[in-house]
């Protein structure tokens, strides 16, 4: 997260405005301002911890010289009953933070639990699994960061950091030929280094891949088991592979078993059920 500390900030900035607004008015109608108090991390369900770090962070942002206490660190197998940090701060500061802590972990840990799940049937095998682009508006940066906790791999951030020609793409400019020169032209007037990762739907279109080349990964969706060994008999190994669509906890393995580099899933965010986690005050 050290690389992304200003969209963090920004990220924890907007959402407590959007919380908070023009004050809390329950904690401002019945807490003495001084009030200082402790608050501890419960958790009721089994899984991955995570969002640690951004708890830290949000609580920092409202109070300076809180007192953050961490049991556990991001990625840890986390049990019910089980105490994932201890917070001492001004109350203000606890009662503000606690709905953003809340979501921020409860939504990271349901990630990294999911994530957990597909990356440990890839265990032993050359394949790894990348997250894509079906994220929550405004929270990309940290569903991505609960894939990284959970063992995934980050596949791109946004549209900016490397070029993704898929179906509409080459459609739209008439042809994966056509695509693909338009595509290294313009990295190679406009965007040094940016790498170019095609789609592919059917066996012809990887042998039009192959042929062209120009390209650093071939994606290949929707493509079963079967016919994916054949295209990467046909791809052999001069360009980074990856499957995508379709691919589940109950068939990964046999995706994984064709050698194919990377499984992009969805999933892994989009289908993920948050954390059951609560902040809860301890009295003095």
């Amino acid at each position: 997260m050290k690389q992304y500390k200003t969209e963090l900030e920004e990220l924890i900035k907007n959402a407590l405005e959007e919380d908070i607004g023009d004050g809390d008015h329950s904690t401002l109608s019945c807490i003495n301002p001084d009030e200082e108090g402790r608050a501890v991390l419960n958790i009721k369900q089994d899984g991955i911890l995570a969002g640690m770090q951004v708890a830290k962070a949000i609580f920092s942002f409202i109070q300076s010289d809180f007192k953050f206490n961490a049991l556990k660190k991001d990625g840890d197998p986390m049990k019910f009953g089980e105490i994932a940090f201890e917070v001492e701060a001004k109350v203000h500061t606890i009662l503000k933070c606690e709905r953003l802590v809340l979501n921020c972990m409860q939504r990271m840990s349901g990630i990294a639990t999911l994530t957990k799940k597909y990356t440990d049937k890839l265990s032993g095998c050359h394949t790894r699994l990348l997250d894509t682009r079906k994220t929550t508006p405004n929270f990309r940066l940290l569903e991505k960061e609960a894939v990284r906790i959970g063992g995934g791999l980050n596949h791109r951030m946004g549209l900016y950091d490397m070029i993704m020609l898929k179906d509409n793409h080459i459609d739209y400019c008439g042809g994966i030929e056509k695509a693909i020169d338009k595509a290294r032209q313009y990295v190679q007037q406009i965007k040094p280094g940016l790498k170019i990762e095609i789609e592919t739907r059917n066996l012809e279109d990887v042998k039009k891949v192959v042929t062209h080349g120009k390209i650093d990964r071939i994606m290949l969706d929707n493509f079963t088991p079967d016919m994916l060994k054949v295209a990467l008999k046909i791809i052999d190994k001069k360009f980074e592979t990856e499957a995508s669509g379709g691919i589940n906890l109950d068939n990964i393995s046999d995706y994984a078993a064709t050698g194919v580099d990377y499984v992009s899933i969805g999933a892994v965010t989009h289908h993920a059920v948050s954390a059951d986690l609560s902040l809860k005050a301890v009295l003095r």
